[in-house]
């Protein structure tokens, strides 16, 4: 690995990790609307599920962002998200006039995935702390 790659894949890994964190901050700050939210799909127990979410959203994009059990950070991430978008952004069964937007979320969502596939599949790099385990 080069010297320019490995300042690259931990910049990727901050921003990807960067997303879920504020997320899940978002979602421990309002845990009565994230709980709405969840509910107005028709989840059950909206409140638990706001605040594991919200929970596992911070110390999953932690792990990722300091390079600790990363794949299965990313990995984890990833099962997250691609449940979630088809949960939360089904433009598919949205009137016309919602379908733009929601299915535009719902291909940044797909990409998120793609992201932390690619973590999964090839780890943190050198920069993080799986790297300084390892080593």
């Amino acid at each position: 690995m080069n010297a320019f790659q490995s300042p690259l894949i931990l910049a990727g890994r901050m921003l990807l990790a960067l997303l879920f964190l504020l997320a899940g901050i978002d979602k421990l700050a309002d845990i009565a609307g994230t709980a709405g939210y969840i509910a107005s799909v028709g989840l059950p127990a909206a409140t638990p599920l706001a605040v594991l979410s919200g929970v596992f959203e911070v110390l999953a994009a932690l792990a990722l962002a300091v390079g600790w059990q990363a794949r299965w950070a990313a990995l984890s991430l990833a099962l997250f998200t691609l449940l979630t978008n088809l949960l939360f952004h089904n433009f598919w069964a949205l009137p016309a006039d919602q379908v733009y937007m929601a299915q535009i979320k719902f291909m940044k969502n797909l990409s998120i995935v793609g992201g932390m596939l690619v973590v999964a599949a090839l780890g943190a790099g050198p920069l993080s702390l799986d790297a300084r385990r390892a080593n």
